[in-house]
């Protein structure tokens, strides 16, 4: 198990969110914690620790009137480590080269590759041709509906009606380099993972790398996936991290994901 550390970036400022709250309108989100070090600072942090493929998130659509100064904090990141970082946020075929020329090491996809609530195979493919597979991450954040989870977009505010199955993601894993797994409903809130969530992400975890985010709050729910995950589940914490104003103890936290299973 990996630690993947995270740079969420909204309305210019690096910050953690309740992830349910976001919305376009008024470039409004309910906010645990907005930092006075910015994305650079996050960025040469990781690196220090050697921490490859965290993910910066830009919160901000394009069209926001705030979308400049996200991207202005995301290209200082990028700068600040050449190849260490992931971006994701209003990523299309025909603007991801850009991102990649910033710095970045992959893309991160989600709303571009869906429409009319299904897989458009065919902006896949774009994606892939204009990138690569291999620097190409598909964020398959969901919502639980109806007792089963189902993938959203646009900041997590609309369904979709492709359902996270193990099948689902099997079927995704050959067009792209990882999966980044939002659990929306309890992104931001430090309360407790997805479990049954977490378990269909460890039964595809062989086939592809995945980082899952959301709801971890402590120790013991960072042991519950590393054990659930079969220490092969990347994770992120966001709001219960020290860095962010959470009490969870960063270097701890990387200590945890170096152990083998059985020290657990």
């Amino acid at each position: 198990m990996e630690f993947r550390p995270c740079i969420d970036i909204h309305n210019g400022k690096v910050k953690q969110i309740v992830g349910g709250t976001l919305k376009d309108a008024g470039d409004f989100a309910a906010e645990n914690f907005v930092s006075e070090q910015d994305a650079a600072y996050y960025a040469r942090l990781y690196q220090r620790y050697g921490l490859r493929n965290g993910h910066i998130i830009l919160l901000n659509p394009p069209e926001s009137s705030y979308y400049e100064a996200t991207l202005a904090q995301a290209e200082a990141a990028l700068s600040a480590w050449p190849g260490g970082l992931q971006i994701g946020g209003g990523i299309r075929a025909d603007n991801a080269e850009r991102f990649l020329k910033m710095g970045a090491s992959h893309v991160i996809v989600t709303s571009y590759v869906f429409r009319d609530g299904q897989i458009s195979m065919e902006r896949l493919e774009q994606l892939v041709s204009a990138v690569g597979r291999e620097h190409l991450v598909l964020d398959l954040s969901c919502r639980k509906k109806d007792g089963k989870y189902y993938i959203v977009t646009d900041r997590w505010q609309k369904f979709t009606d492709v359902e996270v199955t193990v099948d689902s993601l099997c079927a995704l894993s050959g067009s792209c380099d990882e999966f980044l797994v939002h659990a929306a409903d309890v992104e931001g809130k430090a309360q407790g993972v997805e479990r049954d969530l977490v378990r269909i992400l460890a039964e595809v975890s062989t086939r592809i790398p995945i980082t899952y985010a959301g709801g971890i709050g402590c120790f013991d729910d960072l042991y519950w996936v590393k054990r659930e995950g079969r220490n092969r589940v990347n994770v992120t914490v966001g709001s219960a991290l020290d860095l962010f104003g959470g009490e969870m103890s960063f270097e701890k936290i990387l200590n945890i994901c170096k152990e083998s299973l059985q020290a657990d």
